[in-house]
Parts: structure tokens; C-alpha cells; sequence
């Protein structure tokens, strides 16, 4: 089951995903996003196991920042299902596009956006392949 949730419980499941090595507060996270920001859970027998956070950028389009899913929940369509949640609030709310940033070394992340109608729109290089940054971007009609 896919809800709107609290900072605090996408909080909870992002320090549980292994492959986040940048950890951050509750207190950054709170701080990054603003009023009225979307925060998704994914839930499975009432505990949360996934998130996605994002909010309205300066351009007008939603940024989808930060979110996940736990190993052990992994491959069950929560991914998605998340992606789904995401840009149907993103069109309740007036947004006409969502971009997001991810890296190589995220590869089920980078396969999802772009069976999901994601486009590249930029590479940062950086000399490690790995930490290059992937900026997408999907209008929503």
C-alpha cells in the first residue's frame, strides 16, 4: 500500500537502505523540504518499507529528491508503485513535469526511469562513471 506519509517515517526507512552512504538527520531532512512537500510510504503489514520524497522546484517542475525501497521488499513492484503515487500527485497538485538525478551505480534506479518515459537530459562528470550524476526529466500530460 502506497500513503502519504511523515518526514519522520521516510526518515526511519531511508537509514535502513544500505546503499546510502550519505546519511542524513531528521533534522536535514525537515530542513530540505518544504510545506506541503510529497512524502509517499510504501507500506507492507503496517511498517513502512519504502519512500519517495520530493518537492516543487524553482522552474515549476516536481523534483523527486530522495527515496527507496528495503532489500527485503525489493522486486515486488513497490518501486513502482511508488512511481506511480508520485506523478499522480504531481498532476493533482498542477505540476507538468518531474525531475529527478541518479548514478550509475544506482542501475535498477536508472532502468525504472527510463521504462517509465524518463529522458536524460544531462551527465555530470565527475572521472568516477560510478558517481556521475543522471538528470531526467518526464512531462506529464
Amino acid at each position: 500500500m502506497i500513503r502519504p506519509g511523515t518526514i519522520a517515517e521516510a526518515w526511519h526507512v531511508l537509514q535502513a537502505i544500505p546503499e546510502f552512504d550519505q546519511r542524513r538527520s531528521l533534522a536535514q531532512l525537515q530542513d530540505r523540504l518544504p510545506a506541503g512537500a510529497l512524502v509517499l510510504i510504501a507500506e507492507v503489514d503496517g511498517q513502512p518499507v519504502g519512500c519517495k520524497l520530493g518537492y516543487g522546484a524553482e522552474d515549476g517542475t516536481l523534483y523527486s529528491w530522495l527515496g527507496g525501497v528495503l532489500p527485503a521488499h525489493r522486486k515486488t513492484g513497490l518501486a513502482q508503485q511508488l512511481l506511480d503515487s508520485q506523478e499522480a500527485w504531481a498532476r493533482a497538485h498542477g505540476f507538468t513535469s518531474i525531475t529527478v538525478k541518479s548514478m550509475n551505480r544506482y542501475p535498477a534506479m536508472l532502468r525504472l526511469l527510463i521504462r517509465n518515459g524518463y529522458q536524460i537530459r544531462l551527465v555530470e562528470q565527475v572521472g568516477d562513471p560510478a558517481k556521475e550524476r543522471i538528470h531526467f526529466a518526464k512531462p506529464l500530460s
